[in-house]
């Protein structure tokens, strides 16, 4: 006959049986616009240095260039650029410089979170996008077509025809 499987009630402490930890993620963060504007690799970053938060150690959280790298599976140049997004767009706030003599990682404060008696910043909540200039062409300059065709012979009393030839040579006519 099978066995029943356990339950998973709560045990004597009032907790759930069988559930590990969890990392909650507020909604009115993941509804932020810095939050839906982060790149995937800086939100595997903070999501990786969020679950080293154990809900006392905010300030003194630490994740080398190589670990993340390691653990995440991207070079330590995008890591580099993910914590840099993450400072930039108010997720983290570096507390202490990492130093390559002595083998220490920097030291970063979660602003989602309170610090050493200090109330949370939510620094993200403050970030905007920069704004796109609308005069600007969408494409760049150094892509878009320039004409061949010189600035006098523009006007329109000059008649401008192609293909007129078997190498598609530009024919103009009314040039002086």
């Amino acid at each position: 006959m099978p066995r029943k499987p356990k339950s998973k009630g709560i045990n004597t402490k009032g907790r759930n049986k069988g559930e590990g930890q969890y990392m909650p993620l507020p909604y009115n963060l993941t509804r932020s616009v810095a939050f839906r504007r982060l790149s995937g690799n800086a939100l595997k970053v903070f999501i990786e240095l969020r679950s080293r938060f154990n809900g006392a150690n905010n300030g003194r959280l630490s994740l080398s260039f190589q670990d993340a790298a390691d653990l995440l599976g991207m070079s330590k140049s995008s890591v580099k650029r993910a914590f840099d997004e993450l400072v930039e767009k108010g997720f983290l706030r570096k507390r202490r410089e990492g130093q390559w003599y002595g083998r220490l990682a920097a030291e970063y404060i979660l602003t989602t979170e309170k610090h050493d008696g200090h109330l949370a910043t939510h620094d993200w909540k403050r970030w905007t996008p920069p704004t796109r200039n609308k005069n600007k062409s969408s494409v760049p300059r150094r892509h878009a077509k320039r004409s061949r065709v010189p600035d006098e012979y523009r006007g329109d009393d000059f008649a401008c025809r192609t293909g007129t030839r078997q190498g598609n040579f530009r024919v103009i006519d009314g040039a002086a």
